[in-house]
């Protein structure tokens, strides 16, 4: 397993299809993902919170999993850093908070203005888009992002998604660097 790591902000996984091709690619080794019970509560809260139909019992489950799935990847004893770090929106805090504790090489988020350069960097840390994470990985093992994206591609059934629908939903989520060189492996996905 790489020991370039990341947390990944409650943004990015509020939305289902991101979260879970987020997750998957954490499977893949290539990097180790990492978040907090307060990430997943912040994330959960918003879906909720927007719709309503869905069942909280399912979100503990997608919680759950997440949690099994990816090796050691909840930060706790973060909090006693939050009041000493100052960022554009103070809700933030505990986020860097969990990224310092862990040793974060970066936090992946959709809000990279709400963290800046100039407040990560002397962590050692930088704030990535989710489109800008996944091309790192498209670079440095396109092999293992594609077997990701095929994965997560086929788990959807319920009905089941071809290639063109995925790669739609995938830019729709603010990925478009991303689709446009999925597209030339659309037989791998």
């Amino acid at each position: 397993m790489s020991s370039f790591t990341v947390v990944y902000d409650a943004n990015v996984l509020y939305p289902a299809p991101l979260r879970d091709l987020l997750v998957r690619l954490a499977m893949t080794g290539l990097f180790r993902a990492r978040w907090t019970a307060r990430i997943h509560d912040e994330w959960m809260r918003n879906v909720l919170k927007n719709k309503p139909e869905i069942a909280p019992e399912k979100l503990e489950r997608t919680r759950e999993l997440m949690d099994k799935h990816c090796h050691d990847c909840l930060v706790e004893n973060y909090e006693g850093l939050i009041e000493s770090l100052t960022l554009p929106d103070a809700n933030d805090r505990h986020v860097l908070a969990a990224a310092i504790r862990c040793g974060a090489d970066a936090i992946i988020t959709a809000n990279l203005k709400d963290f800046p350069a100039a407040a990560l960097s002397k962590h050692g840390i930088e704030a990535i888009h989710p489109d800008d994470f996944i091309v790192n990985n498209l670079d440095l093992n396109v092999a293992k992002v594609l077997e990701a994206v095929n994965k997560h591609r086929k788990s959807l059934r319920s009905p089941p998604v071809d290639v063109d629908s995925f790669l739609d939903t995938m830019l729709g989520q603010g990925l478009p660097q991303t689709v446009e060189i999925l597209r030339n492996y659309k037989i791998a996905i």
